[in-house]
């Protein structure tokens, strides 16, 4: 059909007309520079696959490194170092019991963002 769009397509205007309301009411709601940096470096996390399958599986329990590394089929170094860059990220925290430490989500906001996500890739 003529006009019509297709999804993914970048389409521009076809003048160039600013609209200084708009875009004073938007660049006074902007975020920080370090409130962007640190947005993107959650956003880099998430990026990749196998620290998504780690925080998926912290969203439906507690777990330990040997659990995760059994479930994702990896090694515990290699679950080890994704979990160090997440909790970096404060995406996941950690606790001891005796000679056992126990990786969880950070708090509800993590997985919202997954749930959000999720719902999303569901929707498409």
């Amino acid at each position: 059909m003529a006009g019509e769009v297709e999804r993914g397509e970048v389409v521009a205007c076809d003048v160039d007309a600013i609209d200084p309301e708009r875009v004073a009411l938007v660049m006074a709601s902007m975020i920080d520079e370090a409130t962007t940096l640190g947005l993107a470096e959650i956003f880099r996390a998430l990026g990749d696959p196998t620290r998504v399958r780690i925080l998926h599986a912290l969203a439906a329990s507690e777990l330990c490194v040997c659990d995760l590394a059994a479930i994702l089929g990896m090694s515990q170094s290699a679950v080890s170092h994704q979990l160090r860059l997440l909790r970096s990220l404060r995406l996941v925290r950690h606790r001891r019991e005796g000679r056992m430490v126990y990786y969880a989500l950070d708090d509800d906001h993590i997985e919202k963002l997954l749930a959000q996500g999720l719902d999303h890739v569901a929707h498409g």
